[in-house]
């Protein structure tokens, strides 16, 4: 069984230094940069999914080639057995949009076709949600992929590879007070909710975790860029120039607000615990805003 799990790299807002330039686009290359958190949480569905279940688990990304330390946190940190990266300049500043008819074209690259592919719930830059459903959306009119269903805000599945069926856990809208389940044919396509919680409840499970994880992390530690990572450009994706990037994406960026740094010294009321009427203020304040009676 063959999973793909789907990241991208998000500027690191703790550092405060998130650069854009004149027509409001992210400069990528100024900006330190992470793996979106919620990229995390999928990449643990899949390796839940090798661990009880089996199979190989590859991570891809859209990026320029700086995306090394991106790839390379998301092996060390949680698991993959191999990198994928679609970079080329031709593929810049894309929307969620070209993003999805790029990556759609990279999943039709392997030679065994995905069973499982795994996105997160969104980026933390983004905020939009939009890519993962509609890279599957794109699969579906990718003459070289098969149509497959979307399940979306999942928070615990089961799969069975004998009978190539997925049993998954869901919040319906979003909402963690309504859980449904449902079931679909393999291949499908996944996105998980930051409510995920991979469960290995079988020692022989937890072993096999352990053993995974501790392969990735030295793997990942001796990673090199050029031989351990697969890169695809446009001329390999043979994709039109006019559907990616900047010129096939319809978003329009209409401003570009900057996100204020915190000062590093803050005015403090230090208060006593022993002081009892200066704790019932605290106590009066905070229950203000947690809106207690």
């Amino acid at each position: 069984m063959h999973m793909v799990t789907l990241t991208k790299g998000v500027p690191d807002f703790r550092e405060g230094k998130v650069s854009f330039d004149e027509d409001g686009h992210l400069e990528r290359g100024k900006t330190p940069t992470v793996m979106n958190p919620n990229d995390k949480t999928a990449l643990q569905a899949a390796l839940q999914t090798k661990v009880r279940a089996g199979g190989r688990v590859s991570l891809m990304s859209m990026g320029p080639p700086g995306y090394k330390e991106v790839l390379q946190e998301g092996m060390g940190d949680v698991y993959a057995d191999d990198l994928y990266l679609l970079s080329d300049r031709e593929m810049g500043a894309a929307d969620t949009w070209a993003t999805a008819m790029t990556i759609a074209t990279g999943l039709a690259m392997f030679d065994d076709e995905p069973d499982l592919i795994f996105a997160g719930f969104k980026t933390a830059d983004g905020e939009t949600g939009h890519t993962g459903p509609q890279t599957n959306w794109c699969i579906d009119i990718n003459d070289e992929l098969t149509d497959r269903p979307i399940i979306t805000h999942v928070i615990s599945l089961e799969v069975d590879p004998e009978q190539r069926r997925v049993r998954a856990k869901r919040l319906v809208e979003g909402d963690v007070s309504e859980i449904e389940t449902v079931e679909a044919d393999l291949p499908a396509f996944i996105v998980t909710d930051p409510e995920f919680e991979p469960t290995y409840r079988r020692a022989e499970h937890r072993l096999r975790y352990k053993d995974l994880r501790e392969d990735a992390e030295e793997r990942a530690a001796e990673l090199d860029f050029d031989d351990d990572v697969t890169v695809w450009n446009q001329k390999d994706l043979n994709l039109d120039p006019d559907f990616i990037g900047l010129d096939g994406s319809p978003t329009i960026v209409a401003g570009v607000d900057p996100i204020p740094k915190g000062p590093d010294e803050r005015e403090a009321t230090m208060v006593d615990p022993d002081d009892e009427s200066a704790m019932e203020d605290v106590f009066q304040t905070m229950n203000a805003h947690a809106g207690g009676d």
